[in-house]
This record gives C-alpha cells, structure tokens and sequence, in this order.
C-alpha cells in the first residue's frame, strides 16, 4: 500500500500533467511489451511493435526489469514537453546521479558490463543507453502518440470536471479504483509498503496510457512529487496507427458539423445537447458517428459520459492541421531539487 499524506498547501499545489509524458510512456510501454496482460488494449501493438525493434528491449531490460526499481533518472520531468526536451534532459543527468541509482539496481540483479561501465562514468555506455531508448521510442510509442494523447486528453477531461464541480477533493475522489482518497491520505495498491509525506511540495499527477494494475512514483523522496497512474480507456482503445477512417463521409451535415464543434474541451451528452439545441438522444447519435470516425473519444463517469476530441478531430476543425507531439504551451513541470533517493514502483 501506498499512502500519500497531503497538507492543505499540497491540495493547492495539486497539478494534473498537460500532456502523456513521452519518457514515462517509453518506459511503462516496456512493461506492457512483455507482460501478457490487457490482449484486448494491447495485443495488436505488442504484435506489429515486435516487429519494429532491433533488440532494443534486450538492451533496456536490465534497466526497467519486469518488476521492481528502475532508476528515476531514466524519467525525467520534462518528458511531459516531449521526446526531445526528456532525452535532452536525460542526457544531462549529473553523473554521481547515475552512479548512485544504477548502484541500487545492482544490489538486486546482476547488470552487463555496458551498464556498470556507464555507472562508472563511461559517455559511450550512456549513449547507448539513449540510443537505444531513441529507437525504442520511435518502434513502440510514435506511431501511436496521436491514440495515446487522445486518450490521455479524455482522461485529463474527466479529472478536469470533477475539480471544476468539487475542487481538488473531487478531483482525487475520481482517481481509479485503485487510488482510494480518504482525506488527507490517498491509498494506492502497490507492491511495497510505503509513505510518502508531500509536505507542503504539492502533487502532479501523471495519467498514463502504458501504466496499468497501480500507479508509478520515483524512489527519491528528494525529487518533486510525481504520481503517474492509469488513465481510463476501454477494450476498443487499442492503439492503432491513425489512418483516414472510412466513416469519414458520415459527417456531412450542418447539425454534426457543429456537434464536433461544440464538443471543445470535452462536455456530457446532455451539455452537448444543449449547446447544440438538439435533443439528448440526438446528440448521442451524432457522437456516436463521430465516434466511429475517429475524431471523438467517449469515457464513462460514474452515470455521465464525457465526449472530447480526438487529434483527428480538432485538426479537422482547425483544416487539417495536425497536433504535435510536443504541443508548444508549457504545462507546469515539476522542479528538481537536490537529488538524493521518492518511490519508484516495481513497474506499473
């Protein structure tokens, strides 16, 4: 169990991540590659990622082991502004950092020699270690980034509602089941038993396409707080490569035309209906087509749904302008501070 004990200074610095974070999503992705759990969410990307990779999993293995630590340093803050600027600052990793957290992963497995070189110091080893993480990336989570940010945006569309209708309570009241808030503590199934004390630093909470059974946190409790968990999404949800959908040729129309626009930053079946001035099953069936073409993601809470855009979605209302991976408004990361060593999970 897992216990994270808030102050009222922590419930106001509470965050909610801007964006999947591309570095967590690489290495909790290696987690769902070889466990054999979720086929229906992740049996069709297991299959056509296996055949992408060049051994990049049996290089990365010894550092995000199946269960159990993985050094933090491997997440940094600033994945959440996309590959480049988390591979930038891995690169920057102090080296006494390295050496101290790769040292605790050595007093639980046995490492290759290329990675107790890299603890040492060696720039050779650690640039085979972003190289392969790089190409990792690039086989297994950029194909499928505009899925995975669509399911993260419908995610942060729940979370966001539950703190405009009930404040940061709320917020944390909707956490999935296995996050369980009972003021001023939030338990979490984990594999370990642990405290962790905010103490004034605030929360960002991470949703996470790729984290799945318990949420995620770092060893050092000296690093800023970060909780990433498993965002909501269905069976259907797999990730797939986007491509124009056939049912595209559905949404001629004026009243579905200005149901897509009306969605904006996510609503309910009934706020959709109103703003559209269409009735509740009307506005249903509509994001139902609209659905099934791809450009919208419907999440259930609680007796509500919460309709919000896909990428392919707002790009159509924008004409055709695809969202980036690395959107260029700058969410709230996390500061670093003095490294020493918050809570890892033995993997997701």
């Amino acid at each position: 169990m897992l216990r994270v004990h808030f102050t009222g200074l922590d419930l106001a610095r509470l965050r909610l991540a801007g964006d999947p974070d591309a570095l967590w999503e690489t290495v909790l992705s290696l987690h769902r590659l070889r466990d054999k759990q979720g086929e229906s969410i992740f049996g069709d990307w297991r299959s056509e990622t296996r055949v992408r990779l060049n051994g990049e999993t049996r290089l990365l293995a010894p550092l995000v082991p199946s269960r159990g630590y993985f050094p933090d340093f491997l997440t940094p803050a600033e994945g959440v502004l996309g590959l480049d600027a988390g591979m930038q600052a891995l690169r920057e990793t102090p080296p006494d950092r390295v050496h101290r957290e790769l040292g605790k992963l050595s007093t639980v497995r046995t490492l290759p020699a290329w990675i107790r070189s890299m603890a040492e110091g060696d720039d050779r080893a650690f640039a085979k270690l972003t190289g392969a993480l790089h190409a990792y990336h690039e086989a297994a989570i950029a194909p499928y980034w505009s899925h995975i940010q669509a399911q993260i945006e419908a995610d942060r569309a729940v979370r966001g509602r539950a703190l405009l209708d009930g404040g940061a309570d709320a917020l944390l009241s909707s956490l999935p089941p296995m996050m369980r808030w009972r003021a001023p503590v939030l338990e979490c199934e984990y594999p370990v038993d642990r405290d962790v004390f905010l103490g004034g630093r605030g929360l960002l909470l991470v949703p996470s396409f790729f984290c799945r059974r318990t949420p995620v946190t770092y060893r050092d409790p000296d690093l800023t707080p970060v909780l990433v968990y498993p965002a909501r999404h269905m069976s259907e949800s797999a990730p797939v490569v986007q491509a124009p959908p056939r049912s595209l040729g559905k949404l001629v129309g004026h009243t579905r035309s200005a149901v897509l626009g009306s969605i904006g930053g996510g609503c309910t079946t009934s706020e959709l209906a109103r703003r559209v001035g269409v009735s509740p099953a009307s506005a249903s069936q509509h994001a139902g087509v609209l659905r099934d073409a791809g450009l919208v993601l419907t999440l259930r809470n609680g007796s509500a749904v919460m309709h919000t855009l896909t990428p392919l979605g707002a790009a159509l209302l924008r004409g055709g302008h695809p969202v980036r991976a690395s959107r260029p408004r700058q969410p709230s990361i996390p500061e670093r501070s003095t490294p020493a060593t918050m809570l890892q999970s033995p993997g997701g």
